[in-house]
């Protein structure tokens, strides 16, 4: 099994740095925004997100996080059911343009959670997708609006997402041997 850094310290700061700004140039600056993270990593990001860019306009950005444990489609059989956790928004997201921030976009699921999950909450203006990573390998129609990086893999491979809050390094490695498709 290989491991290969894909983005390093440095350039976890500089992803982070580009996704703001590409936040803030299509939304015409932030104060229509809010900003949700995908419980656990895309909450960090997300908080990272919101600081940087309350940082360039000097204004503060509205930020939440999603738990989508009962939104998920594959919970059905399982014996050790997932732990919940909570969903704090504390502020109306309806008419702002949300920004749903995750780590890694692989099959397209856990957006369509979370998007079923801030639709129960409000209805917001828009809802734009931005992840550190894209892997591929959609099972459903998702595609994000701000991309840190293109990955492309295989099924066997991984993607790892490690992030200070959690892991004591921000660092994305891929793991795992190339050609490993189904």
């Amino acid at each position: 099994m290989t491991k290969q850094t894909v983005i390093d310290a440095k350039g976890f700061v500089r992803t982070v740095n580009r996704l703001s700004h590409e936040i803030l140039e299509r939304n015409k600056g932030a104060e229509s925004l809010g900003i949700v993270g995908i419980r656990t990593r895309g909450d960090f990001l997300a908080h990272r997100i919101a600081q940087k860019i309350a940082q360039m306009e000097n204004v503060p950005v509205p930020i939440g996080s999603l738990d989508i444990t009962l939104y998920r489609d594959d919970l059905r059989g399982k014996i050790n059911q997932p732990q919940l956790k909570t969903t704090d928004i504390l502020y109306d997201i309806t008419q702002r343009n949300i920004i749903l921030v995750d780590d890694v976009l692989f099959t397209g699921r856990t957006v369509r959670s979370a998007l079923n999950a801030l639709m129960d909450i409000g209805r917001p203006a828009s809802i734009q997708l931005a992840v550190m990573i894209d892997r591929g390998h959609r099972q459903l129609p998702i595609k994000a609006d701000f991309v840190g990086k293109n990955i492309p893999t295989s099924y066997g491979q991984q993607i790892q997402v490690m992030m200070t809050e959690t892991d004591g390094e921000d660092a994305v490695y891929l793991n795992g041997e190339e050609g490993g498709d189904r």
